[in-house]
C-alpha cells in the first residue's frame, strides 16, 4: 500500500496529565540496513500489527510530506526479519486527542528514555501549515533530521543530549 503522510513533529514540553487514559501500544522498530547513516526501510511491530515500510520525503529538504510504501507482515515474518542486522528502537505510542486532532505521543524507552516526540498527521498540507504549536509541546522539529526515526535508531539519549539542550528540552 502506498500512502502520502503529511505530519508535523514536536518535542514535548510536558506530558498531558490524562495521557495514561488514552490507548497505547508498544512499538518495536528495526531500521535496515544497519550500516546506512539514515536508513529509510523499517520493520515494525505495533502491538500485534507487523509491517515493513519504506518512507521517503516527497521533496528534498521537506520531511513533512513523505511517501510510504507499507506491506503487512504476519508475526512469523516479522520475527524472522527482525533478526537481520539493523538499528533498533522501542517506544510506547499513545493515541492522544488534542483540539479535535489525533496526536501520536511517542515515549521512548531503553537507550532513549527521557525523549518524547509528538506527531500530528493531516489530510491536507494547508491544515499542516496552519497548525499552531500545542501548549504541551516545546518546538517544531519536523525538519530537524536528528529526530527522524531512521536517524534516532541505534542512538542513546546522551548522543543527542547537547542538541536537545540547545532546543531548551528537558528530559521527561
Amino acid at each position: 500500500m502506498v500512502e502520502i503522510e503529511i505530519e508535523r513533529t514536536y518535542l514535548a514540553k510536558s506530558l498531558p496529565k490524562i495521557l495514561e487514559s488514552f490507548p497505547s501500544k508498544e512499538i518495536i522498530d528495526v531500521y535496515i540496513p544497519e550500516n546506512v547513516v539514515h536508513p529509510v526501510l523499517r520493520i515494525r511491530k505495533k502491538g500485534t500489527v507487523c509491517e515493513i515500510t519504506k518512507k521517503q520525503p516527497m521533496r528534498d529538504g521537506d520531511s513533512s510530506e513523505q511517501e510510504e510504501h507499507t506491506i503487512r507482515l504476519d508475526v512469523e515474518e516479522f520475527e524472522s526479519l527482525r533478526t537481520v542486522k539493523g538499528k533498533k528502537i522501542r517506544k510506547i505510542r499513545y493515541d492522544y486527542v488534542y483540539d479535535g486532532l489525533k496526536a501520536e505521543i511517542d515515549v521512548f524507552q531503553d537507550e532513549l528514555k527521557g525523549l518524547v516526540l509528538v506527531d500530528f498527521e493531516f489530510v491536507q498540507a494547508n491544515s499542516k501549515d496552519a497548525h499552531v504549536l500545542p501548549e504541551f509541546c516545546l518546538v517544531d522539529v519536523t525538519q530537524d533530521e536528528v529526530f527522524a526515526g531512521g536517524m534516532l535508531c541505534g542512538k542513546k539519549y546522551a548522543d543527542i543530549e547537547d542538541h536537545l539542550k540547545n532546543l531548551g528540552y528537558q528530559s521527561l
